[in-house]
Protein backbone atom coordinates (compact mmCIF):
# COMPACT_ATOMS: atom_id res chain seq x y z
CA UNK A 1 0.00 0.00 0.00
CA UNK A 2 1.14 3.52 -0.78
CA UNK A 3 0.61 6.39 1.67
CA UNK A 4 0.16 9.72 -0.16
CA UNK A 5 0.66 13.23 1.24
CA UNK A 6 -3.07 13.85 1.04
CA UNK A 7 -3.60 11.06 3.58
CA UNK A 8 -5.34 8.74 1.17
CA UNK A 9 -4.15 5.11 1.14
CA UNK A 10 -3.63 3.67 -2.35
CA UNK A 11 -2.76 0.15 -3.45
CA UNK A 12 -1.08 1.22 -6.69
CA UNK A 13 -0.85 4.01 -9.26
CA UNK A 14 -4.17 3.25 -10.96
CA UNK A 15 -5.46 6.71 -9.98
CA UNK A 16 -2.85 8.24 -12.30
CA UNK A 17 -3.96 6.28 -15.40
CA UNK A 18 -5.52 8.10 -18.31
CA UNK A 19 -9.29 7.65 -18.19
CA UNK A 20 -11.24 7.01 -21.39
CA UNK A 21 -14.44 8.98 -21.06
CA UNK A 22 -17.59 7.65 -22.67
CA UNK A 23 -20.91 9.33 -23.23
CA UNK A 24 -22.93 9.76 -20.09
CA UNK A 25 -25.93 7.48 -20.38
CA UNK A 26 -27.88 10.08 -18.48
CA UNK A 27 -27.21 12.65 -21.21
CA UNK A 28 -29.62 13.29 -24.05
CA UNK A 29 -26.69 12.72 -26.40
CA UNK A 30 -26.29 9.11 -25.26
CA UNK A 31 -26.63 6.51 -28.03
CA UNK A 32 -30.16 5.30 -28.61
CA UNK A 33 -30.85 2.17 -26.62
CA UNK A 34 -28.38 2.97 -23.85
CA UNK A 35 -29.85 2.28 -20.44
CA UNK A 36 -28.81 3.01 -16.89
CA UNK A 37 -26.53 0.28 -15.58
CA UNK A 38 -28.41 0.07 -12.30
CA UNK A 39 -31.54 -0.90 -14.21
CA UNK A 40 -29.96 -3.57 -16.36
CA UNK A 41 -29.05 -7.13 -15.64
CA UNK A 42 -27.68 -9.92 -17.78
CA UNK A 43 -31.23 -10.50 -19.07
CA UNK A 44 -31.21 -7.18 -20.98
CA UNK A 45 -31.16 -7.31 -24.80
CA UNK A 46 -27.69 -7.41 -26.33
CA UNK A 47 -28.31 -4.20 -28.25
CA UNK A 48 -29.00 -2.32 -25.03
CA UNK A 49 -25.96 -3.78 -23.30
CA UNK A 50 -23.71 -2.88 -26.23
CA UNK A 51 -25.07 0.67 -26.30
CA UNK A 52 -24.45 0.98 -22.57
CA UNK A 53 -20.91 -0.41 -22.94
CA UNK A 54 -20.10 2.11 -25.67
CA UNK A 55 -21.55 4.89 -23.55
CA UNK A 56 -19.29 3.74 -20.71
CA UNK A 57 -16.13 4.03 -22.82
CA UNK A 58 -15.81 0.43 -24.01
CA UNK A 59 -16.29 1.27 -27.69
CA UNK A 60 -12.65 0.67 -28.64
CA UNK A 61 -12.72 -2.90 -27.28
CA UNK A 62 -16.06 -3.70 -28.96
CA UNK A 63 -14.85 -2.26 -32.27
CA UNK A 64 -11.77 -4.48 -32.13
CA UNK A 65 -13.92 -7.52 -31.37
CA UNK A 66 -16.22 -6.66 -34.27
CA UNK A 67 -13.17 -6.52 -36.54
CA UNK A 68 -11.57 -9.69 -35.19
CA UNK A 69 -14.77 -11.73 -34.90
CA UNK A 70 -17.30 -10.58 -37.52
CA UNK A 71 -20.70 -11.85 -36.48
CA UNK A 72 -23.13 -12.39 -39.40
CA UNK A 73 -25.35 -13.94 -40.43
CA UNK A 74 -26.60 -14.54 -36.89
CA UNK A 75 -25.61 -12.09 -34.19
CA UNK A 76 -25.94 -14.11 -31.00
CA UNK A 77 -23.96 -17.04 -29.58
CA UNK A 78 -25.83 -20.32 -30.02
CA UNK A 79 -23.38 -22.44 -28.09
CA UNK A 80 -22.51 -22.06 -24.43
CA UNK A 81 -21.51 -18.72 -22.89
CA UNK A 82 -18.44 -17.43 -24.80
CA UNK A 83 -16.56 -16.78 -21.57
CA UNK A 84 -16.29 -20.54 -21.02
CA UNK A 85 -13.64 -20.62 -23.73
CA UNK A 86 -11.28 -18.14 -22.08
CA UNK A 87 -12.05 -19.53 -18.63
CA UNK A 88 -11.11 -23.03 -19.75
CA UNK A 89 -7.83 -21.80 -21.26
CA UNK A 90 -6.87 -20.14 -17.97
CA UNK A 91 -7.88 -23.13 -15.87
CA UNK A 92 -5.75 -25.49 -17.96
CA UNK A 93 -2.60 -23.42 -17.38
CA UNK A 94 -0.30 -24.26 -14.50
CA UNK A 95 0.25 -21.54 -11.89
CA UNK A 96 -2.42 -19.28 -13.38
CA UNK A 97 -5.29 -18.04 -11.25
CA UNK A 98 -8.68 -17.05 -12.62
CA UNK A 99 -11.15 -14.46 -11.39
CA UNK A 100 -14.60 -13.64 -12.80
CA UNK A 101 -16.65 -10.50 -12.47
CA UNK A 102 -20.23 -10.93 -13.60
CA UNK A 103 -23.74 -11.82 -12.54
CA UNK A 104 -23.88 -14.61 -9.97
CA UNK A 105 -26.00 -16.82 -12.24
CA UNK A 106 -23.41 -16.56 -15.02
CA UNK A 107 -20.51 -17.29 -12.69
CA UNK A 108 -22.35 -20.30 -11.26
CA UNK A 109 -22.98 -21.71 -14.73
CA UNK A 110 -19.41 -21.11 -15.91
CA UNK A 111 -17.81 -22.68 -12.83
CA UNK A 112 -20.22 -25.63 -12.98
CA UNK A 113 -19.32 -26.38 -16.60
CA UNK A 114 -15.62 -25.86 -15.89
CA UNK A 115 -15.63 -28.41 -13.07
CA UNK A 116 -17.75 -30.73 -15.21
CA UNK A 117 -14.86 -30.67 -17.68
CA UNK A 118 -12.38 -31.46 -14.91
CA UNK A 119 -10.99 -28.05 -13.90
CA UNK A 120 -10.19 -29.19 -10.32
CA UNK A 121 -9.28 -25.64 -9.41
CA UNK A 122 -11.08 -22.80 -7.66
CA UNK A 123 -12.42 -19.87 -9.64
CA UNK A 124 -12.28 -16.46 -7.98
CA UNK A 125 -15.44 -14.35 -7.99
CA UNK A 126 -16.00 -10.69 -7.17
CA UNK A 127 -19.72 -10.15 -6.51
CA UNK A 128 -21.50 -6.85 -7.05
CA UNK A 129 -24.84 -5.16 -6.68
CA UNK A 130 -26.43 -2.12 -8.29
CA UNK A 131 -24.72 0.25 -5.88
CA UNK A 132 -21.17 -1.06 -6.30
CA UNK A 133 -21.70 -1.25 -10.06
CA UNK A 134 -22.89 2.35 -10.44
CA UNK A 135 -20.52 3.99 -7.95
CA UNK A 136 -17.38 2.29 -9.26
CA UNK A 137 -16.90 0.34 -6.04
CA UNK A 138 -16.87 -2.90 -8.07
CA UNK A 139 -13.56 -1.94 -9.69
CA UNK A 140 -12.10 -1.18 -6.26
CA UNK A 141 -13.33 -4.59 -5.04
CA UNK A 142 -11.71 -6.30 -8.03
CA UNK A 143 -8.45 -4.46 -7.43
CA UNK A 144 -8.47 -5.40 -3.75
CA UNK A 145 -9.23 -9.05 -4.59
CA UNK A 146 -6.39 -9.17 -7.12
CA UNK A 147 -3.94 -7.75 -4.56
CA UNK A 148 -5.01 -10.39 -2.03
CA UNK A 149 -4.73 -13.20 -4.59
CA UNK A 150 -1.36 -12.17 -6.07
CA UNK A 151 0.88 -14.67 -4.27
CA UNK A 152 4.08 -15.34 -6.27
CA UNK A 153 4.51 -18.65 -4.44
CA UNK A 154 1.29 -19.89 -6.09
CA UNK A 155 0.83 -17.92 -9.30
CA UNK A 156 2.75 -16.70 -12.32
CA UNK A 157 -0.31 -14.81 -13.56
CA UNK A 158 -3.91 -13.99 -12.68
CA UNK A 159 -6.57 -13.63 -15.36
CA UNK A 160 -9.47 -11.30 -14.52
CA UNK A 161 -12.50 -11.56 -16.80
CA UNK A 162 -15.39 -9.14 -17.14
CA UNK A 163 -18.63 -10.81 -18.18
CA UNK A 164 -21.60 -9.03 -19.78
CA UNK A 165 -22.81 -6.67 -17.06
CA UNK A 166 -19.42 -5.31 -15.89
CA UNK A 167 -18.41 -4.79 -19.54
CA UNK A 168 -21.70 -3.01 -20.27
CA UNK A 169 -21.10 -0.83 -17.22
CA UNK A 170 -17.55 0.06 -18.26
CA UNK A 171 -15.64 -1.57 -15.39
CA UNK A 172 -12.07 -0.64 -16.49
CA UNK A 173 -9.86 -3.71 -16.06
CA UNK A 174 -7.14 -1.88 -18.03
CA UNK A 175 -6.60 0.26 -14.91
CA UNK A 176 -5.49 -2.77 -12.92
CA UNK A 177 -1.72 -2.88 -12.35
CA UNK A 178 0.06 -5.07 -14.89
CA UNK A 179 2.04 -6.79 -12.15
CA UNK A 180 1.68 -7.25 -8.38
CA UNK A 181 4.42 -8.86 -6.30
CA UNK A 182 5.85 -10.40 -9.45
CA UNK A 183 2.48 -11.88 -10.48
CA UNK A 184 1.26 -10.79 -13.92
CA UNK A 185 -2.27 -9.39 -14.11
CA UNK A 186 -4.18 -9.95 -17.37
CA UNK A 187 -7.61 -8.32 -17.65
CA UNK A 188 -9.99 -9.21 -20.49
CA UNK A 189 -13.60 -8.47 -21.40
CA UNK A 190 -15.64 -11.38 -22.78
CA UNK A 191 -19.23 -10.15 -23.18
CA UNK A 192 -21.80 -12.36 -24.85
CA UNK A 193 -22.94 -9.36 -26.91
CA UNK A 194 -19.49 -8.84 -28.43
CA UNK A 195 -17.94 -12.31 -28.73
CA UNK A 196 -19.86 -14.74 -30.96
CA UNK A 197 -18.49 -18.11 -29.76
CA UNK A 198 -16.58 -19.62 -26.87
CA UNK A 199 -13.95 -20.75 -29.38
CA UNK A 200 -13.11 -17.12 -30.14
CA UNK A 201 -12.98 -16.27 -26.45
CA UNK A 202 -10.00 -18.63 -26.27
CA UNK A 203 -8.33 -16.37 -28.80
CA UNK A 204 -9.04 -13.27 -26.70
CA UNK A 205 -7.10 -14.67 -23.75
CA UNK A 206 -4.40 -16.28 -25.89
CA UNK A 207 -3.87 -12.97 -27.70
CA UNK A 208 -3.76 -11.01 -24.43
CA UNK A 209 -1.18 -13.38 -22.95
CA UNK A 210 0.97 -13.36 -26.09
CA UNK A 211 0.85 -9.56 -26.08
CA UNK A 212 2.04 -9.48 -22.46
CA UNK A 213 4.76 -12.07 -23.09
CA UNK A 214 5.97 -10.25 -26.22
CA UNK A 215 6.35 -7.04 -24.20
CA UNK A 216 8.38 -8.97 -21.59
CA UNK A 217 10.68 -10.36 -24.29
CA UNK A 218 11.20 -6.90 -25.77
CA UNK A 219 12.04 -5.56 -22.31
CA UNK A 220 14.86 -8.03 -21.65
CA UNK A 221 15.80 -11.67 -20.94
CA UNK A 222 13.00 -14.03 -19.87
CA UNK A 223 12.85 -17.47 -18.27
CA UNK A 224 13.48 -20.52 -20.42
CA UNK A 225 10.61 -23.02 -20.55
CA UNK A 226 10.72 -25.97 -18.17
CA UNK A 227 11.07 -28.34 -21.13
CA UNK A 228 14.14 -26.49 -22.39
CA UNK A 229 14.86 -24.94 -25.79
CA UNK A 230 14.72 -26.87 -29.05
CA UNK A 231 17.96 -27.36 -30.98
CA UNK A 232 16.03 -26.94 -34.25
CA UNK A 233 13.81 -24.17 -35.64
CA UNK A 234 10.23 -24.70 -34.46
CA UNK A 235 6.72 -24.37 -35.80
CA UNK A 236 4.29 -23.18 -33.10
CA UNK A 237 0.84 -24.77 -33.31
CA UNK A 238 -2.21 -22.54 -32.95
CA UNK A 239 -5.40 -24.08 -31.60
CA UNK A 240 -6.34 -26.72 -29.04
CA UNK A 241 -5.93 -30.24 -30.41
CA UNK A 242 -5.77 -33.87 -29.39
CA UNK A 243 -2.56 -34.51 -27.37
CA UNK A 244 -1.18 -36.97 -29.93
CA UNK A 245 -1.42 -34.47 -32.81
CA UNK A 246 1.56 -32.27 -31.83
CA UNK A 247 3.65 -35.45 -31.56
CA UNK A 248 2.56 -36.57 -35.02
CA UNK A 249 3.22 -33.12 -36.47
CA UNK A 250 6.69 -33.15 -34.89
CA UNK A 251 7.44 -36.47 -36.60
CA UNK A 252 6.45 -35.01 -39.98
CA UNK A 253 8.59 -31.90 -39.39
CA UNK A 254 11.70 -33.85 -38.38
CA UNK A 255 12.81 -34.73 -41.97
CA UNK A 256 12.67 -31.00 -42.72
CA UNK A 257 15.10 -30.27 -39.89
CA UNK A 258 12.32 -28.65 -37.88
CA UNK A 259 10.49 -29.37 -34.64
CA UNK A 260 6.98 -28.79 -33.33
CA UNK A 261 6.86 -25.83 -30.96
CA UNK A 262 4.37 -25.18 -28.15
CA UNK A 263 0.63 -25.40 -28.69
CA UNK A 264 -1.15 -22.08 -28.19
CA UNK A 265 -3.16 -21.76 -25.94
CA UNK A 266 -0.25 -22.84 -23.75
CA UNK A 267 -0.19 -24.88 -20.55
CA UNK A 268 2.23 -22.64 -18.65
CA UNK A 269 3.35 -19.03 -18.94
CA UNK A 270 6.94 -19.74 -20.01
CA UNK A 271 5.70 -21.67 -23.06
CA UNK A 272 4.50 -18.33 -24.44
CA UNK A 273 8.11 -17.23 -24.83
CA UNK A 274 8.96 -20.40 -26.78
CA UNK A 275 5.86 -20.00 -28.92
CA UNK A 276 6.92 -16.48 -29.92
CA UNK A 277 10.48 -17.67 -30.60
CA UNK A 278 9.30 -19.98 -33.41
CA UNK A 279 10.30 -19.74 -37.06
CA UNK A 280 6.65 -19.88 -38.17
CA UNK A 281 3.22 -20.55 -36.68
CA UNK A 282 0.71 -23.06 -38.01
CA UNK A 283 -2.86 -21.76 -37.74
CA UNK A 284 -4.37 -25.22 -37.27
CA UNK A 285 -7.49 -23.49 -35.97
CA UNK A 286 -7.81 -20.50 -38.30
CA UNK A 287 -9.93 -18.16 -36.16
CA UNK A 288 -7.20 -17.13 -33.66
CA UNK A 289 -7.12 -13.60 -35.03
CA UNK A 290 -5.71 -11.82 -31.96
CA UNK A 291 -3.02 -14.46 -31.46
CA UNK A 292 -2.03 -14.28 -35.13
CA UNK A 293 -1.75 -10.50 -34.81
CA UNK A 294 0.80 -10.96 -32.01
CA UNK A 295 2.81 -13.52 -33.99
CA UNK A 296 2.87 -11.23 -37.01
CA UNK A 297 3.95 -8.32 -34.80
CA UNK A 298 6.84 -10.54 -33.71
CA UNK A 299 7.75 -11.07 -37.38
CA UNK A 300 6.60 -14.68 -37.62
CA UNK A 301 5.17 -16.23 -40.79
CA UNK A 302 1.70 -17.82 -40.50
CA UNK A 303 0.76 -21.04 -42.30
CA UNK A 304 -2.90 -21.90 -42.96
CA UNK A 305 -4.72 -25.26 -43.06
CA UNK A 306 -3.24 -28.38 -41.43
CA UNK A 307 -1.56 -31.73 -42.26
CA UNK A 308 -4.89 -33.57 -42.56
CA UNK A 309 -5.38 -36.43 -45.00
CA UNK A 310 -3.26 -37.02 -48.08
CA UNK A 311 -3.82 -33.77 -49.98
CA UNK A 312 -3.82 -31.60 -46.87
CA UNK A 313 -0.55 -33.05 -45.58
CA UNK A 314 1.16 -32.68 -48.96
CA UNK A 315 0.11 -29.04 -49.29
CA UNK A 316 0.92 -28.21 -45.65
CA UNK A 317 4.44 -29.64 -45.80
CA UNK A 318 5.02 -27.64 -48.99
CA UNK A 319 3.81 -24.47 -47.26
CA UNK A 320 6.13 -25.12 -44.30
CA UNK A 321 9.05 -25.60 -46.68
CA UNK A 322 8.22 -22.33 -48.41
CA UNK A 323 7.96 -20.46 -45.09
CA UNK A 324 11.42 -21.67 -44.04
CA UNK A 325 12.98 -21.42 -47.51
CA UNK A 326 13.80 -25.14 -47.66
CA UNK A 327 14.94 -26.91 -50.84
CA UNK A 328 12.18 -28.61 -52.83
CA UNK A 329 14.04 -31.92 -52.61
CA UNK A 330 13.92 -31.85 -48.83
CA UNK A 331 10.19 -31.16 -48.83
CA UNK A 332 9.60 -33.93 -51.36
CA UNK A 333 11.55 -36.36 -49.15
CA UNK A 334 9.30 -35.58 -46.18
CA UNK A 335 6.20 -35.97 -48.31
CA UNK A 336 7.38 -39.31 -49.66
CA UNK A 337 7.96 -40.58 -46.14
CA UNK A 338 4.44 -39.95 -44.90
CA UNK A 339 1.99 -39.67 -47.80
CA UNK A 340 2.01 -43.40 -48.72
CA UNK A 341 1.23 -44.31 -45.09
CA UNK A 342 -1.62 -41.80 -45.01
CA UNK A 343 -3.03 -43.09 -48.30
CA UNK A 344 -2.87 -46.64 -46.99
CA UNK A 345 -4.63 -45.78 -43.72
CA UNK A 346 -7.41 -43.98 -45.59
CA UNK A 347 -7.93 -46.93 -47.92
CA UNK A 348 -7.78 -49.60 -45.20
CA UNK A 349 -11.16 -48.78 -43.65
CA UNK A 350 -13.22 -46.70 -46.09
CA UNK A 351 -16.31 -44.79 -45.03
CA UNK A 352 -19.40 -45.41 -47.17
CA UNK A 353 -22.30 -43.04 -46.62
CA UNK A 354 -23.53 -39.45 -46.69
CA UNK A 355 -22.58 -37.26 -43.74
CA UNK A 356 -23.55 -33.72 -42.73
CA UNK A 357 -21.03 -32.03 -40.46
CA UNK A 358 -21.32 -29.03 -38.16
CA UNK A 359 -19.74 -27.71 -34.98
CA UNK A 360 -18.21 -24.75 -33.14
CA UNK A 361 -14.66 -25.95 -32.46
CA UNK A 362 -13.03 -24.46 -35.58
CA UNK A 363 -11.74 -27.76 -37.00
CA UNK A 364 -14.91 -28.66 -38.91
CA UNK A 365 -13.40 -28.10 -42.37
CA UNK A 366 -10.40 -30.26 -41.49
CA UNK A 367 -12.62 -33.13 -40.33
CA UNK A 368 -14.68 -32.84 -43.52
CA UNK A 369 -11.53 -33.18 -45.62
CA UNK A 370 -10.54 -36.30 -43.73
CA UNK A 371 -13.98 -37.88 -44.13
CA UNK A 372 -14.09 -37.17 -47.86
CA UNK A 373 -10.66 -38.71 -48.40
CA UNK A 374 -11.92 -41.70 -46.41
CA UNK A 375 -14.66 -42.17 -49.02
CA UNK A 376 -17.62 -40.37 -47.42
CA UNK A 377 -19.99 -38.06 -49.26
CA UNK A 378 -20.10 -34.78 -47.30
CA UNK A 379 -22.47 -32.34 -49.00
CA UNK A 380 -22.65 -29.80 -46.13
CA UNK A 381 -20.18 -28.40 -43.59
CA UNK A 382 -21.27 -25.75 -41.11
CA UNK A 383 -19.01 -23.98 -38.64
CA UNK A 384 -19.97 -21.37 -36.08
CA UNK A 385 -16.56 -19.75 -36.58
CA UNK A 386 -15.89 -16.97 -39.12
CA UNK A 387 -14.27 -17.12 -42.52
CA UNK A 388 -10.57 -16.19 -42.43
CA UNK A 389 -7.79 -16.35 -44.98
CA UNK A 390 -6.14 -19.12 -42.98
CA UNK A 391 -9.01 -21.52 -43.78
CA UNK A 392 -9.09 -20.60 -47.48
CA UNK A 393 -7.13 -23.70 -48.65
CA UNK A 394 -9.66 -25.94 -46.90
CA UNK A 395 -12.69 -24.06 -48.23
CA UNK A 396 -11.37 -24.17 -51.79
CA UNK A 397 -10.57 -27.90 -51.56
CA UNK A 398 -14.04 -28.71 -50.20
CA UNK A 399 -15.99 -26.53 -52.62
CA UNK A 400 -14.06 -28.03 -55.55
CA UNK A 401 -15.64 -31.34 -54.49
CA UNK A 402 -19.17 -29.98 -54.36
CA UNK A 403 -19.35 -29.30 -50.62
CA UNK A 404 -21.42 -26.39 -49.32
CA UNK A 405 -19.34 -24.61 -46.68
CA UNK A 406 -21.28 -22.35 -44.31
CA UNK A 407 -19.32 -20.02 -42.03
CA UNK A 408 -21.08 -18.58 -38.99
CA UNK A 409 -23.65 -21.31 -39.50
CA UNK A 410 -26.60 -21.06 -37.16
CA UNK A 411 -28.38 -23.97 -35.51
CA UNK A 412 -31.21 -23.39 -37.98
CA UNK A 413 -28.76 -23.69 -40.90
CA UNK A 414 -27.34 -26.97 -39.60
CA UNK A 415 -30.74 -28.52 -38.86
CA UNK A 416 -32.18 -27.40 -42.20
CA UNK A 417 -29.27 -29.03 -44.05
CA UNK A 418 -29.70 -32.26 -42.10
CA UNK A 419 -33.46 -32.37 -42.68
CA UNK A 420 -33.08 -31.64 -46.39
CA UNK A 421 -30.24 -34.09 -47.05
CA UNK A 422 -31.36 -36.88 -44.67
CA UNK A 423 -27.79 -38.19 -44.33
CA UNK A 424 -26.68 -41.61 -43.16
CA UNK A 425 -24.93 -39.81 -40.29
CA UNK A 426 -25.20 -36.34 -38.79
CA UNK A 427 -22.19 -35.00 -36.90
CA UNK A 428 -22.91 -31.83 -34.98
CA UNK A 429 -23.54 -29.98 -31.75
CA UNK A 430 -25.83 -31.27 -29.01
CA UNK A 431 -29.10 -29.79 -30.39
CA UNK A 432 -28.28 -30.98 -33.92
CA UNK A 433 -27.64 -34.50 -32.60
CA UNK A 434 -30.87 -34.36 -30.60
CA UNK A 435 -32.84 -33.33 -33.69
CA UNK A 436 -31.14 -36.01 -35.77
CA UNK A 437 -32.04 -38.76 -33.34
CA UNK A 438 -35.64 -37.53 -33.23
CA UNK A 439 -35.69 -38.01 -37.01
CA UNK A 440 -34.15 -41.47 -36.71
CA UNK A 441 -30.81 -40.35 -38.18
CA UNK A 442 -27.68 -41.79 -36.52
CA UNK A 443 -25.85 -38.82 -34.97
CA UNK A 444 -22.53 -38.11 -33.27
CA UNK A 445 -21.59 -35.22 -31.00
CA UNK A 446 -18.68 -33.39 -32.66
CA UNK A 447 -16.82 -32.17 -29.57
CA UNK A 448 -16.66 -35.39 -27.53
CA UNK A 449 -16.61 -38.04 -30.26
CA UNK A 450 -14.86 -36.43 -33.24
CA UNK A 451 -12.49 -33.67 -32.10
CA UNK A 452 -11.34 -35.89 -29.21
CA UNK A 453 -9.34 -37.99 -31.69
CA UNK A 454 -6.09 -37.40 -33.58
CA UNK A 455 -6.64 -35.78 -36.99
CA UNK A 456 -3.12 -35.04 -38.27
CA UNK A 457 -0.83 -37.15 -40.40
CA UNK A 458 -0.83 -40.98 -40.50
CA UNK A 459 -2.38 -41.28 -37.01
CA UNK A 460 -5.31 -39.07 -37.96
CA UNK A 461 -5.87 -40.78 -41.29
CA UNK A 462 -7.28 -43.91 -39.62
CA UNK A 463 -8.80 -42.41 -36.48
CA UNK A 464 -12.36 -41.59 -37.54
CA UNK A 465 -13.42 -44.54 -39.66
CA UNK A 466 -14.23 -46.95 -36.84
CA UNK A 467 -16.49 -44.62 -34.87
CA UNK A 468 -18.13 -43.21 -38.02
CA UNK A 469 -18.82 -46.61 -39.59
CA UNK A 470 -20.16 -47.94 -36.29
CA UNK A 471 -22.55 -45.00 -36.03
CA UNK A 472 -23.76 -45.39 -39.63
CA UNK A 473 -24.37 -49.06 -38.87
CA UNK A 474 -26.80 -48.08 -36.09
CA UNK A 475 -29.55 -47.06 -38.54
CA UNK A 476 -31.62 -50.19 -37.79
CA UNK A 477 -31.35 -49.50 -34.07
CA UNK A 478 -32.56 -45.92 -34.58
CA UNK A 479 -35.52 -47.15 -36.65
CA UNK A 480 -36.39 -49.66 -33.91
CA UNK A 481 -36.30 -46.92 -31.26
CA UNK A 482 -38.54 -44.64 -33.34
CA UNK A 483 -41.02 -47.46 -33.85
CA UNK A 484 -40.97 -48.31 -30.13
CA UNK A 485 -41.73 -44.72 -29.06
CA UNK A 486 -44.18 -44.01 -31.87
CA UNK A 487 -47.34 -42.36 -30.58
CA UNK A 488 -46.02 -40.95 -27.30
CA UNK A 489 -46.19 -37.42 -28.64
CA UNK A 490 -43.54 -34.82 -29.25
CA UNK A 491 -42.76 -31.27 -28.18
CA UNK A 492 -45.27 -30.06 -25.57
CA UNK A 493 -47.38 -33.22 -26.00
CA UNK A 494 -44.54 -35.63 -25.18
CA UNK A 495 -44.92 -38.02 -22.28
CA UNK A 496 -47.69 -40.13 -20.75
CA UNK A 497 -51.11 -38.52 -20.41
CA UNK A 498 -54.17 -39.84 -18.59
CA UNK A 499 -56.32 -38.06 -21.13
CA UNK A 500 -55.81 -35.98 -24.24
CA UNK A 501 -53.15 -33.21 -23.89
CA UNK A 502 -54.68 -29.84 -23.07
CA UNK A 503 -53.22 -27.91 -26.01
CA UNK A 504 -55.18 -24.61 -25.74
CA UNK A 505 -54.34 -23.27 -29.24
CA UNK A 506 -56.20 -20.05 -28.30
CA UNK A 507 -53.51 -19.27 -25.69
CA UNK A 508 -50.81 -20.03 -28.21
CA UNK A 509 -52.42 -17.73 -30.78
CA UNK A 510 -52.87 -14.95 -28.20
CA UNK A 511 -49.23 -15.16 -27.15
CA UNK A 512 -48.10 -15.10 -30.79
CA UNK A 513 -50.08 -11.89 -31.33
CA UNK A 514 -48.22 -10.29 -28.44
CA UNK A 515 -44.91 -11.32 -29.94
CA UNK A 516 -45.88 -9.98 -33.37
CA UNK A 517 -47.04 -6.70 -31.84
CA UNK A 518 -43.77 -6.29 -29.91
CA UNK A 519 -41.75 -7.02 -33.07
CA UNK A 520 -43.69 -4.40 -35.07
CA UNK A 521 -43.16 -1.84 -32.29
CA UNK A 522 -39.43 -2.54 -32.26
CA UNK A 523 -39.19 -2.11 -36.04
CA UNK A 524 -41.16 1.12 -35.88
CA UNK A 525 -38.83 2.41 -33.18
CA UNK A 526 -35.81 1.62 -35.37
CA UNK A 527 -37.24 3.69 -38.22
CA UNK A 528 -37.70 6.81 -36.07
Amino acid sequence: MLDKPDGEVRYDAADQAEVIEGTSIRDESAPEGAVKPDGMGCHAPGEQMEAAARAAGMGEILDQYAKDYPQGPHDKPQSMCPAFGSLRVGLRMRRVGTMLSGSACCVYGLTFVSHFYGARRSVGYVPFNSETLVTGKLFEDIREAVHKMADPERYDAIVVTNLCVPTASGVPLRLLPSEINGVRIVGIDVPGFGVPTHAEAKDILAGAMLNYARAEIEAGPVQAPASGKSDRPTVSLLGEMFPADPIGIGQMLAPLGLAAGPVVPCREWRELYSALACGAVAAIHPFYTAAIREFEAAGRAVIGSAPVGHDGTAAWLAAVGEAFGLPAEKVADAQNRFLPAIRGALAATPVKGTITLSGYEGSELLVARLLIESGANVPYVGTACPKTRWSEPDRQWLEARGVTVKYRASLEDDCAAMEAIRPDLAIGTTPVVQKGKELGIPSLYFTNLISARPLMGPMGAGSLQQVVNAAIGNKDRMDHMRAFFEGVGEGDTAGIWEGEPNLRPDFRAQHQKKLDKAEKAAKAQEMI
